[in-house]
């Protein structure tokens, strides 16, 4: 069994969760696009009404209807530390 990163996550700049109307989940998407770059695509899909697709570090799309997203969070991507932290 293998621990190793794949190349792929290490690309992941930001992490976008969003909120879709109606949906009791929300969408969580690693992208390689910073948060200028997401901010203007929602900004964009919101003002014209053109559905928002984004493009995750797999390079699966999500395309999210304007008129049904709730919110949307928009961070950097964390690294995830296993293990125990000494005092």
């Amino acid at each position: 069994m293998s621990t190793r990163k794949s190349a792929k996550s290490e690309t992941a700049k930001s992490e976008v969760r969003i909120a879709v109307a109606d949906q009791l989940r929300e969408l969580t998407i690693e992208t390689s696009l910073d948060r200028g770059e997401v901010l203007t695509m929602v900004s964009k899909a919101l003002t014209s009404s053109t559905p928002l697709v984004l493009v995750d570090t797999r390079g699966r799309q999500y395309v999210v209807p304007a008129a049904k997203i709730g919110s949307i969070e928009i961070g950097d991507i964390a690294e995830r530390r296993v293990g125990f932290a000494s005092a």
